[in-house]
């Protein structure tokens, strides 16, 4: 097992590639929606990679929003490393995100060197396991996978469920007729009110994709708490990113 020290490089070497490419026959039992999701999602004859390794950047709200600058590295069977820069009042603050093995932790620094936020436990480690379950999207390879089960709402409207680092994921997508992805849903551990850690609604809209290596993922996103309310808008949104490059393996 790998101590949550990990690092992005060392995480992104322990992704087991598999040479099986994505067929979309293959997926003929499944619901047309999730049939169209995955097939817009991961073109044909593409290696169905166990890992995903981003650069991005955007913005996070603390008080305010500040701009980031980060590089993350999701390992399907490990977990996922988020390290970033995000700047306060012209002030670097450098630190990362991290869920490997089954162990969550938070660790914050102005200028590197002066703690700012530091944080693990149950709840971080659940709450993390809630951020690898969105993210997925990231990686769609990962519904391929057979102890993921789908059920068609409606024609737009498709629900995910599967098990990963000891949690059971249900996630929501509205698709639109192409299976691009408009929103994903969920509901995540966290305590977006600043006390008791409990179940939240959490999601997030995408507003525009792109293709990387054979993969057409979501490459401009709005994310936060209270998701599919109105309280989404006036105070649960807090992160939004996009994304500058991604590879598989």
């Amino acid at each position: 097992m790998m101590t949550k020290q990990l690092s992005l490089d060392a995480l992104w070497e322990s992704a087991i590639s598999k040479d099986r490419p994505f067929c979309s026959n293959e997926r003929s039992h499944l619901p047309e929606a999730a049939r169209r999701y995955l097939e817009h999602a991961i073109a044909p004859g593409t290696a169905i990679a166990s890992a995903v390794r981003l650069q991005m950047h955007g913005e996070i709200k603390l008080k305010s929003w500040i701009p980031f600058k980060a590089e993350q590295v999701i390992c399907w069977e490990h977990g996922l490393i988020w390290s970033a820069t995000a700047w306060m009042n012209g002030l670097p603050i450098l630190g990362s995100d991290r869920l490997v093995d089954g162990a969550g932790a938070m660790q914050w620094k102005l200028l590197g060197i002066f703690p700012v936020m530091v944080a693990s436990g149950s709840d971080i480690t659940r709450s993390g396991v809630g951020r690898l379950q969105a993210e997925s999207v990231w990686l769609p390879s990962v519904f391929c996978n057979d102890n993921v089960s789908w059920t068609r709402m409606d024609s737009s409207h498709l629900h995910s469920s599967f098990v990963v680092q000891g949690e059971r994921a249900e996630l929501d997508f509205t698709i639109d007729k192409t299976g691009r992805l408009k929103t994903i849903k969920l509901p995540r551990w966290g305590n977006p009110e600043g006390a008791e850690f409990h179940y939240v609604d959490f999601g997030g809209i995408v507003e525009s994709e792109g293709t990387f290596y054979g993969y057409t993922i979501p490459t401009h996103l709005r994310i936060g708490w209270y998701f599919g309310t109105e309280r989404f808008e006036s105070e649960g949104e807090f992160f939004r990113a996009t994304i500058d490059n991604a590879i598989y393996r």
